[in-house]
């Protein structure tokens, strides 16, 4: 099987490219993995690309990118302070093109709460939702949203910090739990339903996946441990669902002012149709991360995929 390869020519508009990954969130070692997969891609596409793990052995991260000799930068760091838009507001002030959603989507998408908000206020579907504070009647929160219900950090991805729950009192520690990765924290109703995902690659949505897992919900361990989660591109939808399916994705992600690549996440609700979760804009790229797998089952190698992402940071 021959790699994708680009041209000199097109190895020269590019440059010299910095995969930036790692850092210092809670998704540091999902980071790590997904950087070292689009270093390898890159470089078997015949680009002029190497890694540079910011914040690796405690190194200043500012100071990392001033002494890093670079033309552009394929980002994949995962969580705060990479995905926030923390990051492409150093790089936008470096004038450093980067791949990749700016800086308002990205903080956008991070925020599962303002995310939520924009979707609402648009008239898009999403779970119902109520966001806690210290003085939050949770009697009332639960006669509201009903049980079972989901308790997620607002601010992390990969699944950290999220907990299902089923009555009061696990309410009460749920929020506590998730309190120790944010300050605020998001509860919505239990959707008991299938979980679909959608990868976007310049505005177009891939092949939809239906995710499946003998655990109560999609979780870390789910998403980059377990064997047993299958990935269905066999998903049950008619044609008309599939076909609603994707254009959603794409309006959620052109809503949230997103571009490039990034994955919508989105579950099926019998009553109400399908129900907008999230979105990430720099979702996983591991072996066992969706968006890869959505490019192969459109056509795509993992060196195409990634060579289309860097042709959207020129």
């Amino acid at each position: 099987m021959n790699v994708y390869k680009i041209t000199d020519q097109e190895r020269s508009r590019f440059g010299r490219v910095a995969v930036l990954f790692g850092g210092s969130s809670a998704e540091r070692s999902i980071s790590l993995k997904s950087g070292a997969e689009v270093l390898r891609g890159l470089q078997a596409a015949n680009v002029e690309a190497f890694g540079l793990d910011l914040c690796g052995d405690g190194a200043d991260p500012l100071q990392q990118l001033q002494q890093a000799d670079f033309d552009r930068a394929f980002l994949i760091l995962h969580g705060r302070g990479g995905e926030d838009g923390t990051i492409q507001g150093v790089l936008e002030i470096m004038g450093k093109p980067y791949t990749g959603s700016g800086v308002m989507a990205s903080a956008l998408g991070m925020d599962k709460v303002k995310c939520k908000q924009i979707w609402a206020a648009a008239g898009f579907p999403t779970p119902v939702y109520a966001v806690p504070n210290e003085a939050a009647d949770l009697d009332q929160l639960a006669a509201t949203l009903g049980f079972p219900m989901i308790v997620k950090p607002a601010h992390e991805g990969s699944s950290i910090g999220m907990s299902k729950v089923d009555d009061a009192a696990e309410l009460a520690q749920a929020i506590t739990e998730a309190q120790q990765f944010d300050r605020a924290v998001l509860v919505e109703s239990w959707i008991n339903g299938p979980e679909f995902t959608i990868a976007v690659l310049d505005g177009v949505a891939l092949p939809v996946i239906r995710l499946e897992t003998p655990h109560e919900f999609y979780d870390f361990d789910a998403k980059y441990q377990a064997n047993d989660t299958q990935y269905h591109f066999d998903h049950g939808l008619t044609s008309e669902q599939d076909a609603e399916l994707k254009r959603l994705a794409e309006q959620a992600f052109e809503m949230i002012g997103c571009r490039g690549w990034g994955r919508v996440d989105v579950m099926l609700d019998e009553q109400r149709g399908f129900q907008l979760l999230e979105v990430n804009t720099l979702p996983g790229m591991t072996d066992h991360s969706l968006v890869p797998m959505a490019a192969k089952q459109a056509g795509k190698s993992f060196e195409e995929l990634v060579v289309t992402i860097l042709r959207g940071s020129l």
